[in-house]
C-alpha cells in the first residue's frame, strides 16, 4: 500500500466534487477540472475529505499516483500554479499579448509562443514571464516549452532559466 495513497484529501469549503464510476470533477473559485481513472482506484468521499483505496495488490503505484492527482486538482481550482522564468542575455526580451508570447532571443527572427487553453501568461518586465494556470501539469508544460527555445548554457549562462535554477558555470577553455 501507498504511503502517499493513504492519506486523505481534505476539500476546502467553496471546492465541488462530483464522482462518477472513474471520473472525477473538481470546480472551484478559479475554475473546473475533470479527470478519469482506471479501475485499480476507488475514490470515496467522507464529508470533507476524499479517500482512495487500492483496489487490487498490484496497483500501489497507482493508488499514489491517483492520490496526488487529485490533491493537484483541488490545489489548481483553489490557489492555482505559477511558474516564473526569467530571461538572461543581453538584449533578451518577452513580451505577453493575450494568449501569446514574443520572445526576442538573439535569433534572427521573433519567436512566438502560444499558450494552451487555461493557461494565462504575463510580463512584468521586459526579462520575466510568468506563467499561471489551473492545471499543473498543462502549466509546466507551457514553461518547458518557452524554455526549450534557448535553455541557459554553462559558459555565460544565457538563455532562458527558471527563477529558481541554478546554472553551473563552466570554467573556459585554457591555453
Amino acid at each position: 500500500m501507498s504511503r502517499i495513497g493513504s492519506n486523505p484529501v481534505k476539500l476546502p469549503p467553496k471546492v465541488e466534487v462530483t464522482l462518477a464510476g472513474g471520473d472525477i470533477s473538481v470546480k472551484g473559485p478559479l475554475g473546473t477540472l475533470s479527470r478519469s481513472f482506471g479501475p485499480e482506484v476507488t475514490i470515496e468521499r467522507h464529508d470533507d475529505t476524499l479517500v482512495f483505496k487500492a483496489a487490487g495488490e498490484n496497483s500501489g503505484a497507482m493508488h499514489g499516483t491517483v492520490r496526488a492527482l487529485v490533491a493537484n486538482m483541488v490545489t489548481g481550482v483553489t490557489q492555482g500554479f505559477e511558474k516564473k522564468l526569467t530571461l538572461v542575455g543581453v538584449g533578451f526580451r518577452a513580451q505577453a499579448s493575450g494568449d501569446r508570447v514574443n520572445l526576442s532571443l538573439g535569433f534572427s527572427h521573433p519567436v512566438v509562443q502560444v499558450m494552451p487553453k487555461g493557461v494565462k501568461v504575463e510580463t512584468p518586465q521586459q526579462t520575466e514571464i510568468v506563467v499561471k494556470g489551473v492545471d499543473k501539469q498543462q502549466v509546466g508544460q507551457a514553461a518547458a516549452e518557452i524554455r526549450a527555445w534557448r535553455p541557459p548554457e554553462p559558459y555565460k549562462g544565457k538563455g532562458v532559466r527558471y527563477v529558481d535554477e541554478r546554472v553551473v558555470i563552466k570554467e573556459t577553455k585554457k591555453k
